[in-house]
């Protein structure tokens, strides 16, 4: 019972496709992520290079630089948000990335969040969104229970945009709110301020376990220009709230240091004074291994007509480690794959979407499409997820689902009622769950595969995912319904009218086709980050050490006692 049935799963590229489909496929992805690469380096300028100039006049570091001084030489991080108020215009302006740097580093060998002011966008600004974007990056620290860094240089909020980032539940003043959830968990914290910290930039690091502000550095309720006008008095806001004011009077900062190199390195050797990882712990003694087949082929697996199917078993393959993996309950629920593998040697469920044609078992013989979600699948799916929350185990959600079954026989058989027990288990889970927008991300589908709004820690997107209700063609044909006939054909003989219906139908599904974008959901943070298929296994790897990093936050059993071997002895067949 304590041995965890792991065994191989895909095979050689080779043996179930074809060299052409893999290189017409890889192509088609290549050039979509030729397309990302360009966008994520037009974000990563900020304002541009006389901004950072500006910066480096200064005697300062752009944000960008501050985290590549404070991460773990060679170590890479995984930004979170970087797409938030993509092409979004504020007047003639954009915020790139919202003007702030959400991203996982490793820092003295442990998983952080470093939140980061991009001091090349409006000296670090507050724009709508940026408050949600911290507020995100804080609610997945706080999950994960990893140390939070603030690198604070923030002249408070954008003041023309001021209506739609100050007030309501998740404006500027909520940040304050996570600061003191994640003190009060015992979420270390700690800042380092820069420069410019005027009103709620200068709240944001107060709550923090460690402050340290460099010569440049001030804090302040209300900055110099604004004190001068209301009280007529001539100060600089160094003078106001500098670090002589708040290291050695008002005590509101600990330690006062000469400039941002200093800071930094101060940061490194608090954060390593925490407890290290437990994930050594949690691997039993396993190493972490890479997967048998190349994670680097992922982008010449998935078709580029998100018509086409694919075998889900040889993503899964690419993504654990040597390829071993339990399936439970193989022969049940065949539209959904559940199952263990190890990731970087760290157990971690997964749970994704067969595509293709699968047996019916309601009608012997017959067969139904995949990618869809049937009343077995569903209950599949909330044992598993069930399970391992029991167990402790970290959960990934690989979705590429269109949507639930529809019908009469869909409701006669209680579609609604398995449903609604999937969004009770998903909704009360305390494991850390991530989710993968492989593709397509539909309707009710959506949600019961821990979409977003099922506030799963992290959730990815990839450059060929669609998120919708229903596909563009499908709702320009519900929206011009009674102009068509059952064929799906125009009722009209007048020629006019023929071409105003269909031009309406064709400007319904392009703009559903656009609304459907990745780069759209990152901008209005329906979803975390977009990210490559060759860069899935080390996010899922990064993911899982972030997963078992903390010990004592959550029970982890050990392999003997998971109630999966309950689970899989009621379901497997005789031995």
């Amino acid at each position: 019972m304590a041995k965890v049935p792991l065994i191989p799963i895909g095979h050689p590229r080779a043996d179930f496709l074809d060299t052409a489909s893999f290189e017409k496929h890889r192509a088609a992805m290549r050039a979509l992520e030729k397309t990302l690469e360009e966008r994520r380096a037009k974000i990563r300028e900020g304002w541009g290079a006389s901004y950072a100039e500006r910066v480096h006049a200064k005697g300062k570091w752009t944000a960008r630089e501050r985290l590549e001084h404070l991460k773990d030489p060679g170590s890479e991080t995984f930004e979170v948000g970087s797409f938030v108020n993509f092409e979004r215009k504020f007047g003639k302006l954009e915020s790139p990335a919202a003007g702030v740097i959400t991203a996982f580093a490793r820092i003295a060998g442990r998983w952080t969040m470093v939140i980061a002011n991009d001091n090349t966008v409006a000296s670090g600004s507050w724009w709508p969104l940026t408050p949600e974007k911290i507020e995100r990056a804080q609610t997945m620290a706080l999950r994960l229970r990893l140390p939070v860094i603030y690198l604070v240089d923030c002249s408070g909020l954008y003041l023309p945009e001021q209506s739609r980032s100050f007030p309501g539940l998740t404006g500027a003043g909520h940040i304050f709110k996570k600061n003191a959830d994640l003190s009060a968990a015992g979420v270390p914290q700690i800042a380092g301020v820069f420069g410019d910290c005027i009103a709620g930039g200068g709240y944001m690091p107060i709550i923090s376990d460690r402050v340290y502000m460099t010569e440049q550095a001030y804090m302040v309720i209300a900055g110099a220009a604004l004190i001068k006008g209301a009280k007529s008095q001539h100060l600089s806001s160094l003078d106001i709230g500098g670090p002589e004011v708040h290291v050695h009077q008002s005590g509101c900062a600990d330690v006062r240091v000469p400039d941002d190199a200093t800071a930094l390195a101060m940061i490194r050797a608090d954060v390593e004074r925490l407890g290290s990882s437990a994930c050594d712990f949690y691997r039993h003694g396993v190493e972490a291994a890479p997967p048998r087949e190349a994670h680097a082929e992922l982008d010449g697996l998935f078709p580029s007509d998100h018509r086409m199917t694919y075998a889900i078993e040889e993503v899964i393959a690419r993504l654990v480690d040597r390829g071993l993996f339990w399936e439970l309950m193989p022969e049940r629920g065949r539209e959904t794959v559940v199952g263990i593998g190890r990731v970087g040697g760290l157990y971690m469920g997964f749970v994704a979407n067969r595509q293709g044609l699968i047996d019916d078992v309601e009608q012997r013989g017959a067969k139904k499409p995949a990618g869809i979600l049937y009343r077995e699948g569903i209950a599949k799916l909330s044992a598993f997820s069930r399970a391992c929350n029991d167990d402790g185990i970290p959960i990934v959600w690989l979705q590429d689902i269109s949507g639930f079954d529809i019908g009469v026989e869909a409701e006669r058989l209680g579609l609604l009622g398995y449903g609604s027990s999937l969004i009770y288990t998903n909704s009360t889970n305390s494991v850390p769950m991530f989710t993968v927008l492989l593709r397509k991300a539909s309707g009710a589908g959506y949600y019961a595969m821990a979409g977003l709004p099922y506030e799963p820690i992290v959730q990815l997107s990839t450059p060929i995912t669609r998120q919708s209700v229903m596909e563009g063609r499908t709702l320009a044909i519900a929206a011009f319904n009674t102009k068509l006939d059952d064929e799906f054909e125009i009722l009209s003989k007048d020629p006019a009218e023929r071409a105003a219906v269909e031009s309406g139908m064709r400007e319904t599904e392009a703009r559903i086709e656009s609304d459907m974008s990745p780069y759209k959901s990152a901008a209005q943070m329906d979803t975390d980050e977009i990210v490559k298929f060759s860069e899935l296994r080390p996010w899922l790897v990064a993911l899982a050490e972030m997963a078992y990093q903390s010990s004592g936050s959550r029970r982890i059993k050990n392999p003997r006692i998971w109630s999966l071997h309950d689970l899989a002895a009621l379901t497997e067949g005789p031995a």
